[in-house]
């Protein structure tokens, strides 16, 4: 691990100010992407800033209405427990459940995991296809317009998410086929039919520039939201990863697997 400064806000603005002109610098938030990138020198940043003392106002979770907001700062095991999410939109905190390992889940945060954008991690999923809306010190971003690339996301130096408002849809699931080391997506897939009737299937792990959306299994989940309807549908194999733990056309063929298991939690 390289040598870096280490900080500790004690409000939002002051995390801000922190990392102003610091373009090597970075937050931490559960750190465990960050931590593990610097343990291997794989990450230099100049400069640490500890979200971790701003847990008291980064985090929470509530229902407002037709949405439910979550602190950035809000542990995956929080959400994966929470009554008011379960109650609201059970395949977000199933989701929750399922990342990482229980060490992960007690330390890593949501808003960590969306700002981090990992190609293969759960979250991008659902935030891409039930329309959530993350939240910052300066602004409000779709995440139509959030999510720009492999680790690539619209935020700007210094900018501090602080929570995430999710629609409440009709109804979504979630599956994914994991890593059996590391817990990470090889294929995920998320399936939402929205409150005003829009069908999105979103894909994580899979793509080489991270989430992104299958508009065919859409088309026919809009017309019938059913396994069956998307029995025969194949996604293409052109633009995903092949690594060692599988090659491109694999993963097309868990797209599909896991879409047909997604649906059926969403029909559960």
């Amino acid at each position: 691990m390289y040598a870096f400064d280490y900080h500790r806000p004690a409000t939002v603005a002051d995390a801000a100010a922190l990392l102003a002109g610091k373009p090597d610098g970075k937050f931490l938030a559960g750190g465990q992407t960050l931590l593990p990138a610097m343990k291997l020198r794989l990450a230099n940043p100049s400069d640490l800033v500890d979200l971790g003392t701003l847990r008291g106002a980064l985090s929470g979770i509530r229902r407002e209405g037709d949405r439910v907001v979550i602190g950035a700062m809000a542990r995956h095991g929080e959400v994966a427990t929470s009554d008011a999410l379960r109650e609201a939109i059970p395949a977000l905190a199933e989701m929750a459940s399922i990342v990482g390992d229980p060490a992960v889940r007690a330390r890593g945060t949501m808003g960590g995991s969306l700002a981090n954008n990992d190609p293969a991690a759960d979250y991008p999923a659902a935030a891409l296809a039930l329309g959530a809306t993350i939240v910052t010190d300066r602004r409000e971003i779709g995440a139509d317009d959030y999510f720009l690339g492999l680790f690539e996301t619209a935020l700007e130096e210094g900018e501090v998410i602080t929570a995430i408002s999710w629609p409440v849809p009709r109804r979504a699931g979630y599956a994914k086929f994991r890593n059996p080391a590391s817990r990470y997506a090889m294929v995920g897939v998320c399936v939402a039919e929205r409150a005003d009737g829009e069908v999105r299937v979103t894909v994580t792990g899979a793509g080489a520039s991270g989430v992104f959306r299958a508009p065919a299994f859409e088309a026919a989940l809009k017309a019938d939201f059913s396994e069956s309807a998307i029995a025969g549908l194949r996604a293409s194999a052109d633009g995903l990863n092949s690594d060692i733990h599988a090659d491109a056309e694999y993963r097309a063929h868990l797209i599909g697997v896991m879409a047909r298991r997604a649906v059926k939690a969403a029909l559960a």
